[in-house]
């Protein structure tokens, strides 16, 4: 299979998704989201038992390609939304995929980056990885990610690092529950296979009745709040406020708020 903005390789019954953007960091556009759907839906239909997702070059994923959003800043309502809701079924997908998938987060995973390793069942990170559900400092909202962090790390700590926009370490998202392990840089893709090889292991059938059993316990709840979250994030990129954030980060200034 061919891809603009990923390349994907399966060996030894593991799949591995690289994004592969390095000039971006990785950044998530339309052409990346719409490469990952495809993927995950081969990889659902292939022989692989395990799946792994990392990035190329030095960062993981640094979240929404905020030149794109710029553009998005002029759409209509109705086409915010359809793009919307092409960014719930990339993060939904990956969450619902129906085997085992591993991150291997190889530095820094920032708002949408951090969602993509939050969604996955197993996260791996190195030690100089930074994580940041940085939304509200560029007059975004962190929306349809939320739906996930809290499942993971609980209210209060999702009101924490969702209000605050913050830059946390790799040390504090295993502290968190976010990271299952640090791994040496090294060792991050030696590691991420030897857990997949691990998990191979299992009965196939087992391992996706028992995903499928822990999707459906949060699917009527994810369904509402995802749907809630499509609507809001469509609707902020309405606002001023979210035009002059991009603006601002893209001209590395700081923002000038407007709405109250």
């Amino acid at each position: 299979m061919h891809f603009k903005t990923i390349e994907y390789v399966e060996s030894q019954g593991i799949g591995t998704i690289t994004l592969n953007r390095p000039d971006k960091r990785n950044a998530i556009n339309h052409d990346l989201i719409q490469d990952l759907l495809a993927c995950l839906e081969a990889a659902a239909h292939s022989p692989v038992r395990v799946l792994i997702l990392t990035g190329a070059g030095k960062a993981f994923c640094a979240g929404m390609d905020l030149e794109n959003l710029k553009l998005l800043a002029g759409r209509t309502h109705e086409q915010n939304i359809q793009d919307s809701e092409a960014g719930a079924r990339m993060f939904r997908s990956l969450y619902d995929f129906p085997k085992p998938t591993i991150a291997a987060v190889n530095g820094a995973a920032i708002a949408g980056g951090s969602g993509l390793a939050t969604v996955c069942d197993f996260t791996l990170a190195v030690p100089d990885a930074k994580f940041g559900y940085t939304e509200v400092r560029i007059g975004f909202v962190p929306a349809i990610v939320s739906s996930f962090l809290i499942a993971t790390v609980g209210e209060k700590q999702a009101r924490d690092l969702l209000l605050t926009g913050r830059i946390f370490s790799a040390q504090e998202a295993h502290e968190l529950g976010l990271v299952n392990e640090i791994v040496a840089p090294d060792e991050l893709i030696k590691r991420a296979r030897e857990l997949a090889g691990q998990l191979a292991e299992n009965s196939p059938v087992s391992l996706r009745v028992t995903k499928a059993l822990l999707s459906g316990y949060t699917r009527e709840q994810l369904d509402r709040q995802i749907g809630q979250a499509v609507q809001e994030n469509a609707a902020i990129r309405q606002t001023d406020d979210f035009k002059e954030g991009i603006s601002s980060f893209l001209e590395k200034r700081k923002p000038v708020w407007k709405d109250k």
